[in-house]
């Protein structure tokens, strides 16, 4: 195993029956705590793009925890980043998508002429679960004419099977 990720996989807290009794929730917040290890998450993130897909021409980030990590990797890339942010939360002309969570429904939305058609994007979150936000977040980009090249998040809960809902490529740093 690559030594950064057994440094970023113990750094990342566990912390049983939160928010829930039998839900163990998995903290990345130590992550930013800890430059060295941030920047090794970024190196490998960028490492495993560089792998995967084509050099994206945009990285889309998901509210709220994608922003942490998507900016920073756009930055390595040289590429500019778009927020998909819910609804009501972005000025201008917006393009949107509704998905259906655990307990009710859920709106995506970008803005309009971020992305354009045609473009490889990088969708990138902190965790993958059961799916239902990154298979919006790939329908809100191909609804606006671009190619998902990778869904590519820090923490895949695998037993859930998230990666299942989704369409294109999907890799993760960490599965727990």
């Amino acid at each position: 195993m690559d030594t950064r990720i057994k440094k970023i996989a113990d750094t990342v807290s566990a912390y049983p029956d939160f928010p829930k009794p039998g839900i163990v929730f998995r903290d990345i917040f130590p992550i930013l705590a800890n430059p060295a290890v941030f920047s090794d998450l970024i190196n490998v993130m960028v490492e495993r793009v560089h792998a995967s897909c084509p050099t994206p021409d945009v990285v889309v980030g998901l509210e709220s925890r994608g922003f942490l990590f998507g900016t920073p990797l756009a930055l390595a890339l040289k590429v500019p980043f778009v927020p998909v942010r819910k609804k009501g939360k972005l000025p201008g002309e917006v393009k949107q998508v509704s998905f259906t969570l655990e307990y009710g429904t859920d709106t995506f939305e970008a803005q309009a002429g971020r992305i354009k058609e045609g473009q490889n994007v990088l969708i990138v979150d902190d965790l993958l679960a059961t799916g239902g936000s990154m298979k919006a977040a790939c329908e809100l980009v191909t609804s606006m004419g671009a190619k998902v090249t990778l869904c590519l998040v820090c923490i895949e809960l695998a037993d859930l099977k998230g990666r299942d809902k989704v369409k294109h490529p999907v890799d993760t740093i960490l599965q727990f």
